[in-house]
């Protein structure tokens, strides 16, 4: 375990599974105090493998500090009684990993937009966009107090090109946008905000799909980690407001700040096709 963020708080939203548990993992092997967040809290309640318990378990067992919290992102009050917690019982917060996005089940399936339910846009917006957004308002009430904090909101090159679905192009752009104007309104006071951009990443889903599409066995893909190790380097970096305003890709991270991914490998980050269907 390492100690570059040693004496730090994190937050890191569903992080039940997929790219949200390998922050938590990473942020708390650097040393930060992690509470993250899930709706899932018994295995059996979702569709996939993965619970806020298990991950906090993991983190335990390779010496980390993690905090389980159950918190749906669509509900305001348990969100801020979140952020309540932290206070009372670290007094202090200095990242917050925005990584909560509900998955609705036509995401993937190749259909035009006006093929599928309209609550694919409330589902994607509302836990994905605006729930980045509240976390985010509530982490910089406390983070401008202190003159320093990073935000950093989980995207892809979906903000920039057309991937999946209408709703999540424009969530991710906006995403994007947030994290910009967000950064403009902040830098002054010392809060960073960046997006991120992962490549192919092997979640759960993507682990349980992959055979049915060979097409992905030609992209090299990233550990669920990967992006974590970028959050973590970008989190111990003490010039880190130079990216504040900016959509990063998880690997162009690995080249600036020497990391690689769990297996000592490169992937090949920001995918610029999607290859199928999940």
């Amino acid at each position: 375990m390492g100690n570059a963020l040693a004496g730090k708080v994190a937050i890191v939203t569903g992080a039940s599974r997929g790219i949200g548990k390998g922050c938590a993992i990473e942020l708390a092997a650097a040393g930060a105090a992690v509470y993250l967040t899930g709706r899932t809290v018994r295995e059996g309640d979702a569709a996939l493998p993965g619970t806020v318990g298990a991950t906090a378990a993991e983190v335990a067992a390779a010496g980390g500090e993690a905090i389980a919290v159950a918190c749906d992102h669509r509900n305001d009050a348990a969100v801020e009684a979140l952020f309540a917690r932290v206070d009372a019982e670290r007094g202090r917060l200095d990242v917050l990993v925005n990584n909560a996005f509900l998955i609705p089940p036509e995401l993937t399936s190749g259909k035009r937009f006006y093929e599928v339910p309209i609550s694919n846009w409330d589902d994607m917006i509302d836990v994905g966009t605006r729930s980045a957004y509240v976390a985010s308002v509530f982490a910089a009430r406390r983070m401008t107090k202190r003159g320093s904090g990073l935000i950093a909101n989980i995207s892809s090159s979906g903000a920039a090109k057309y991937a999946w679905h209408v709703a999540y192009g424009v969530g991710k752009a906006a995403l994007d946008r947030m994290t910009s104007d967000m950064a403009h309104e902040l830098r002054d006071l010392g809060v960073v905000v960046v997006s991120l951009w992962p490549g192919l990443v092997r979640t759960e889903r993507v682990e349980k799909y992959a055979k049915q599409l060979p097409a992905f066995q030609k992209v090299k893909s990233e550990s669920q980690r990967f992006t974590g190790r970028a959050i973590a380097a970008l989190a111990a970096d003490s010039d880190v407001l130079r990216h504040s305003g900016r959509a990063l890709a998880s690997r162009d991270l690995a080249d600036l700040y020497g990391f690689t991914d769990v297996d000592g490998s490169l992937p090949d980050g920001p995918l610029e096709a999607r290859p199928g269907r999940l």
